[in-house]
């Protein structure tokens, strides 16, 4: 009776401190029936039904990662549009981390990114199926940021749009040997052979992905032009024209990153071109902040997954033999294009669910969306960075960076 009535009384107090300082468009409804609300709105945009009472200790402490972690656990449910729901998640964890002086953020974790462990890590991410991505990417299934030129791109043009843009970026030529870090179901060296002409091996550890990529390949007629490999960068051997890493050193750990540059370094041609497309921390010291929810993330979404800040980037490819020579922000582009894939999923919810059960459909639902909230008010970011060997001459640069926009971007493969 007694721990009842302190919780009722704890209870009690974070509403009215809700109410005060938050003042959120939400309802709260409680496993017993009672309902209260967390602002001064005549009709609140979100429902948040508490199931039972071992749901209120991650309640009224309302991190990302606790409010996260109480959903995937069915502890909590939400209902409203899905946007709301994550504006609402957000406006919670700002309140706790006023409350806590800021004192939520984590302390970033380091992993050590054996060949197994990661490996292991990225199978359990990607290798949900082939047929859950294909609900909720492009038609290409290109599982990384779009480049919306415009803004009003459709998602499969931008898609297409982004490689594009990568592959002007490094300046690909016919015939060029081109090595894709991280080459996910085959999009970029598929496009690089069939319109720059180029000669392409594709690496990924996901069996998944090598799968589908492998008979991609096949079908398009390409594999006279295109190798896919199920094997970590550290074993790749050769030297190539051009390198291209998407979405992938997110993967290779913040102390690993010197080694990573220098095998890039070590697998690019004298005079190559290399390019690395990865998220980003805010935080200056690479570190995680208290809006980004990373412990739901290291648990459910991407183990051993770290961010370094774009210092850290430029000054660990610099350890690594590369000189950066352009840099550019895609955070608008990585916001827009989880709006589309958050959207995509949203449209296929029911069959996803049926697909991958309950827990895996909200915590897929709850990453996507929340992420797009997290680009969109700059908790993460992403960066562009094309590169090449370091004490190159001066006069094999180019003088501007006219010949990206100058050149003819394709919509169709």
């Amino acid at each position: 009776m007694f721990f009842k009535q302190a919780l009722d009384k704890q209870l009690d107090s974070w509403i009215a401190d809700v109410r005060e300082h938050a003042n959120l468009p939400v309802k709260l409804r409680l496993w017993n029936g009672k309902e209260y609300p967390l602002g001064h709105f005549e009709k609140p945009d979100v429902t948040l039904t508490v199931r039972e009472a071992t749901a209120l200790p991650l309640l009224l402490v309302p991190s990302l990662d606790n409010l996260g972690e109480a959903y995937v656990q069915e502890k909590i449910d939400l209902e409203g549009r899905l946007a709301d729901i994550i504006n609402v998640a957000f406006g919670f964890s700002a309140a706790a981390a006023r409350s806590a002086g800021g004192a939520l953020a984590r302390v970033a974790e380091h992993f050590t990114h054996t060949k197994q462990e990661d490996q292991a890590s990225i199978q359990y991410h990607y290798d949900v199926s082939n047929d859950f991505y294909k609900l909720w990417l492009d038609p290409n299934m290109v599982y990384s940021c779009a480049y919306f030129e415009h803004g009003n791109e459709d998602l499969a043009t931008a898609q297409l749009k982004k490689i594009d843009h990568i592959l002007t970026k490094i300046r690909l030529q016919p015939d060029q040997t081109l090595l894709d870090i991280g080459c996910g179901w085959g999009a970029l060296v598929l496009r690089a052979a069939q319109k720059f002409g180029a000669r392409c091996v594709g690496i990924t550890l996901s069996q998944n992905q090598f799968d589908l990529a492998t008979e991609r390949v096949r079908a398009a007629g390409l594999s006279d032009r295109i190798e896919i490999r199920l094997q970590d960068y550290r074993d790749t051997a050769g030297q190539f024209d051009r390198i291209t890493s998407v979405g992938m050193f997110e993967h290779v750990g913040k102390a690993n990153l010197p080694a990573y540059f220098g095998r890039i370094r070590d697998l690019l041609a004298d005079d190559g071109v290399a390019m690395n497309h990865g998220i980003t921390s805010t935080d200056p010291h690479s570190g995680e902040v208290p809006m980004d929810g990373s412990g739901f993330m290291d648990r459910y979404v991407f183990p051993q997954g770290e961010l370094p800040h774009i210092g850290m980037v430029l000054q660990t490819l610099q350890q690594g033999g590369l000189e950066g020579f352009d840099v550019e922000l895609l955070r608008r582009h990585y916001a827009q294009t989880l709006f589309h894939w958050a959207n995509n999923f949203e449209a296929n919810g029911e069959t996803i669910r049926k697909m991958v059960g309950e827990k895996k459909y909200r915590i897929w639902r709850i990453y996507l969306a929340g992420t797009a909230h997290a680009f969109t008010t700059d908790q993460m970011s992403i960066y562009q960075v094309v590169c090449h060997k370091a004490r190159r001459p001066a006069d094999t640069l180019p003088w501007s960076r006219r010949y990206i926009y100058d050149a003819t971007i394709g919509n169709a493969v």
